[in-house]
């Protein structure tokens, strides 16, 4: 599988878990099963974004795209996931894009919304920017293992601790596995592992499945439709929040 089959793959499984996630009933016998499709995306976004490292011209500019992206895609993630009543405002402020612009409570709309979870491309930033940290202490430290072991434990750490408090989607187990895939680059079974001790639930363990298209990487980029794939997220949400206004 090239770069591109790989991100297919992994946007597909994002969309089945979203549209169950929005429209489909917990108790439907239906949820559950695209939930657990939707466990594999994550890892081969992680397995992607660590790829993108290695293959990047430029990491600065990988950043900001992501960091970019990141901003671009809050509102969309926010509507189509939060379009419900705030308990923290006694149910009066509903979260709709006209009701927040509209409320005299703006401010205290958009911090109840903005701070409660974060999306994807922010964790996938932090990712980004602690493997980044650790190639360069791995440069620096190359002959001193004690030293690069320290410092690339505190950079992991701390920027797990960031993604936590942020509320990033997968939070500090979503830095951690992309880490993880970082340093066990190339190793199946350490990926697997990493999987499953980052699973956190028995249906997250159901992202180990993503080892399977990951497996079948053959290291070729394929198509060149990267901007597509950055569009795709903010642009699929915001369509499931204009469909949630008119069902």
């Amino acid at each position: 599988m090239s770069t591109f089959v790989l991100k297919l793959t992994a946007i597909i499984a994002m969309v089945i878990d979203h549209v169950a996630a929005v429209f489909i009933p917990y108790n439907s016998w239906l949820y559950l099963p695209c939930r657990l499709i939707g466990r594999i995306a994550f890892p081969i976004f992680a397995f992607l974004l660590v790829e993108g490292f290695y293959h990047t011209r430029n990491i600065r500019k990988y950043l900001t795209r992501l960091g970019v992206f990141a901003l671009i895609s809050e509102l969309p993630f926010d509507l189509a996931f939060y379009n419900f009543q705030f308990a923290g405002h006694g149910g009066s402020i509903k979260a709709d894009f006209p009701n927040m612009f509209s409320d005299s409570q703006l401010y205290d709309t958009v911090i109840s919304r903005f701070m409660k979870h974060q999306n994807i491309f922010f964790t996938l930033f932090i990712g980004l920017l602690a493997i980044w940290l650790i190639s360069i202490a791995d440069k620096k430290f190359s002959n001193n293992m004690l030293y690069l072991n320290i410092v690339s434990a505190v950079i992991t750490i701390g920027l797990s601790i960031v993604a936590e408090i942020l509320n990033t989607d997968y939070r500090f187990m979503g830095v951690l596995l992309i880490v993880a895939f970082y340093l066990f680059r190339g190793k199946k079974l350490m990926m697997v592992i990493s999987l499953l001790l980052l699973s956190g639930s028995y249906i997250q363990a159901f992202s180990v499945l993503a080892i399977l298209p990951i497996a079948f990487y053959n290291g070729k980029k394929g198509k060149s439709m990267k901007y597509f794939f950055y569009a795709f997220y903010p642009v699929h949400l915001f369509i499931l929040y204009v469909l949630i206004l008119i069902t």
